[in-house]
């Protein structure tokens, strides 16, 4: 265990919508929702969880929990040897909801386990991170936000290697989350995309998707065109009507509004002259909360005293 450190690690990592409309598998955003992990290695063999919040009557607590998967992972492509652990996963952000989940438990067990070992930033970069992220989620548009935090654009090269770039958000950029209680696996959500879509709507959602940089960056009075759709967030409305409704109407009022990833929540930009709109929706049912875009991706923080 000599490359381990043997104190206990924690890590945050933020949640993430990805798309924003048009940008499929391209776009995300880091919001300001975390997951709260901590680690430190054991001379005991095997791993012990203990989990708070999200999941914590759901998710295993052995080798089968995502966090440590990833963790093994890492270690792995480290060359460490690692014993055994301990985890504790205090977590916030929901689960099947299209508030990436997932990437978070991902991209949080890497970062964690390379936090853990002594060289960890020499052995395993942040390109390295994302790549062997890429292993699991297989789309780079949650990891990179995940990872790099505020707003990313992420893509695949010919030879399948994801890469990102970041960018901060324009300071009137206020995003609102609108959670309902069902849940929709993403692996369901991509069996309703369709196998082909037409030159025109393609021309809509390259040309939205140009102007979303431009308006999370710069002018975020073009949300509302910059976040329109025409290829998978209607094509999949029969596995969330219930959210396509609710963002018919909010675009209907003048609010730039999304599926959230592959849904079920939805993701909402608002400002002082629509947030009265969104106000005035019947969102029974709903949980709805203004949260900031998160600057910062997956990162160690001092423990809690």
């Amino acid at each position: 265990m000599s490359a381990l450190r043997r104190d206990a690690v924690r890590v945050v990592v933020p949640a993430t919508s990805a798309n924003l409309g048009p940008a499929f598998d391209s776009a995300g955003l880091a919001l300001s929702v975390y997951d709260d992990l901590v680690a430190m290695a054991t001379e005991d063999t095997g791993v012990l969880v203990e989990i708070s919040g999200e999941g914590e009557n759901s998710l295993p607590r052995g080798d089968e929990h995502l966090v440590v998967q990833s963790m093994r992972s890492a270690f792995d492509r480290m060359g460490v040897e690692v014993p055994g652990f301990v985890l504790r996963c205090i977590n916030a952000i929901p689960h099947g909801r299209g508030l990436g989940s997932s990437a978070a438990a991902i991209i949080g067990g890497i970062v964690l386990a390379r936090a853990m070992v002594v060289d960890g930033r020499d052995r395993m970069t942040d390109d390295d991170v994302l790549q062997l992220a890429l292993e699991r989620e297989t789309h780079p548009d949650n990891i990179a936000a995940a990872l790099f935090g505020g707003f990313t654009v992420a893509w695949l090269d010919d030879q399948g290697r994801a890469d990102a770039v970041r960018m901060d958000t324009h300071d009137d950029v206020r995003p609102v989350v609108l959670v309902p209680s069902v849940e929709l696996s993403t692996a369901e959500a991509r069996t309703l995309l369709p196998e082909s879509v037409t030159l025109a709507d393609a021309t809509v959602n390259i040309s939205r998707s140009a102007l979303l940089v431009h308006a999370m960056t710069a002018d975020p009075s073009r949300l509302l065109v910059a976040t329109a759709d025409r290829i998978h967030q209607q094509s999949r409305s029969g596995a969330y009507p219930g959210s396509w409704r609710l963002v018919s109407l909010l675009r209907e009022s003048g609010v730039a509004a999304v599926v959230s990833g592959a849904g079920p929540s939805v993701l909402a930009f608002v400002d002082d002259s629509t947030s009265a709109a969104l106000s005035g929706l019947d969102t029974e049912g709903w949980i709805v909360r203004e949260v900031a875009v998160s600057a910062m991706g997956a990162r160690e923080v001092p423990l809690l005293p």
